[in-house]
C-alpha cells in the first residue's frame, strides 16, 4: 500500500493534521488505540485558539472565564466577562476531527501499532498480523514516548513527569472558574488543578506522585469514593530535536510541543501542524521548524519559568502570592492574560517597575531567568 503521507498517531494533533492534508494528498492515519479519547488529558484549550483553529463546537463541555489561585494560606482570582478557555471532551474532539479527515479522503488504520521503519517503509502490526505501508513522507504524532522520534534519532534532555487525573463528583459552586492550587508541602513537582465540567463534576489532577493527588483530594474535601473516572499518563517538558529529518517529521507531543507552565499541548501541537501542512503543501518541508519558531520561543520561555518554580519553596510561593494577589498585579494580569501565551503576561509584570522590584526582593534569580 502506497500513500503520499502516513501520520503515525490519531490523537487530536494527528487527526487535525490529517484534516489539513487530506484534500491535497493521499493520507493514512495509523492509530494504536481501538477507539479515541483514552489518554489522560484535562482538555483545556484557550478560547481564542479554539476559535482560530476552527475546532468542533460539539466537543466543548464547559466555558471557563476565570481562575482562582490558591497557595497554602491565601488566594486571588483572575476573571474576565467572556470565556477565556474551553473544557473539551477529548473523545468527541478526536472522533469529530477523524470524521472530517475521512470525509476529505483520509484512510484510518485503528488498533494498528507502528513497529518501526524498514527499507523506507513503515512496519505495522494489527492484532497478530504484520504488514508494511510505503509513503513519500512520514509524520510522528504518536505522543511523548514517540516511536517515530526514536526511529529518526531525535534526542531530548526533557523532564518527564507522570500525571494523574480523576473525574470526581462533588460540589463546585463556580463551574466557570478553574482552581489552581500551589502547595509544595503536598507536591513539590507541580500544581494541582480542579477543572469543573459542571456544578457537580470536575477533573482534578497533578503531575508527580499519585499519593500527592489523594492527599490533595482529602485536603480539598473531595471523597476518593466519589471518583467516577481515573486516568494516568506522561508528559515531557523541554526540547526534542530535530523536528524534521529527511522525509520524517514529528509534531505535537511527539515533538514535545508542550507548554512547560501547564503541560498542555493541544493548541501548540495544532499550530505546529499548520506549519507542517503549509510546508508540505508548498513542497518545502524543511521550512517546518522555522515556521514554528514562535512556539519554540514559548517553550524556551516556559522552561525558564519552570526552572524558577522548581527552585522555590513554599515560603517563597507565599510571598509571590502576596505580590500577584495585589490589586495592581490582578488588574495587569486580567488585562494581558492569554491562555496560550503565558510569556505575554509574565513580560507585562516584569515591565512594571514596582511589581518587578517586589518580586526581586523575594528571589533575585527571577531577573536571571526572565529578563
Amino acid at each position: 500500500m502506497k500513500y503520499d503521507i502516513a501520520i503515525i498517531g490519531g490523537g487530536p494533533v494527528g487527526n487535525y493534521l490529517a484534516n489539513l492534508l487530506a484534500r491535497e494528498f493521499e493520507v493514512v492515519v495509523v492509530e494504536a488505540r481501538v477507539s479515541f479519547g483514552e489518554k489522560a488529558c484535562t482538555g483545556i484549550i484557550g478560547a481564542e485558539s479554539y476559535e482560530a483553529l476552527k475546532l468542533p463546537k460539539v466537543a466543548v463541555l464547559n466555558r471557563l472565564r476565570g481562575a482562582v489561585f490558591y497557595s497554602k494560606i491565601q488566594s486571588f482570582e483572575i476573571k474576565r466577562n467572556s470565556p477565556q478557555a474551553y473544557l473539551v471532551d477529548r473523545k468527541a474532539l478526536e472522533k469529530r476531527l477523524a470524521e472530517r479527515a475521512v470525509k476529505k479522503g483520509a484512510e484510518y488504520f485503528m488498533g494498528t501499532r507502528f513497529m518501526g521503519f524498514r527499507n523506507g517503509k513503515a512496519v505495522l502490526q494489527r492484532f497478530n498480523q504484520q504488514f508494511e505501508i510505503e509513503a513519500q513522507f512520514y509524520v510522528g504524532a504518536d505522543g511523548v514516548r514517540s516511536r517515530v522520534a526514536q526511529e529518526m534519532g531525535a534526542k531530548t534532555k526533557a523532564e518527564f513527569l507522570s500525571g494523574y487525573e480523576v473525574e470526581i463528583v462533588g460540589e463546585f459552586e463556580r463551574p466557570d472558574f478553574v482552581e489552581v492550587w500551589v502547595n509544595k508541602e503536598l507536591n513539590r513537582d507541580f500544581f494541582f488543578w480542579v477543572a469543573p465540567v459542571n456544578e457537580s463534576l470536575a477533573r482534578v489532577g497533578t503531575f508527580g506522585s499519585l499519593d500527592s493527588l489523594f492527599r490533595f483530594l482529602k485536603m480539598r474535601m473531595l471523597k476518593a469514593g466519589s471518583i467516577v473516572e481515573f486516568k494516568a499518563g506522561n508528559v515531557g517538558l523541554g526540547v526534542r530535536k530535530p523536528w524534521i529529518k529527511n522525509n520524517i517529521a514529528i509534531v505535537g507531543d511527539a515533538a514535545l510541543q508542550i507548554k512547560p507552565t501547564t503541560a498542555g499541548g493541544i493548541a501548540y501541537g495544532m499550530f505546529c501542524a499548520h506549519a507542517l501542512a503549509y510546508s508540505l503543501i508548498n513542497g518545502r518541508p524543511a521550512d517546518y521548524e522555522n515556521l514554528c519558531r514562535d512556539i519554540r520561543r514559548q517553550i524556551s520561555f516556559g522552561m525558564r519559568v519552570r526552572k524558577i518554580f522548581t527552585g522555590l519553596d513554599q515560603e517563597h510561593i507565599e510571598r509571590i502570592f502576596e505580590v500577584l494577589g495585589s490589586s495592581e498585579a490582578v488588574e495587569l494580569i486580567e488585562r494581558t492574560a492569554d491562555f496560550d501565551d503565558h510569556a505575554k503576561t509574565v513580560k507585562a509584570i516584569i515591565r512594571s517597575p514596582r511589581l518587578l522590584a517586589k518580586l526581586l526582593k523575594i528571589s533575585p534569580m527571577l531577573l536571571r531567568y526572565l529578563v
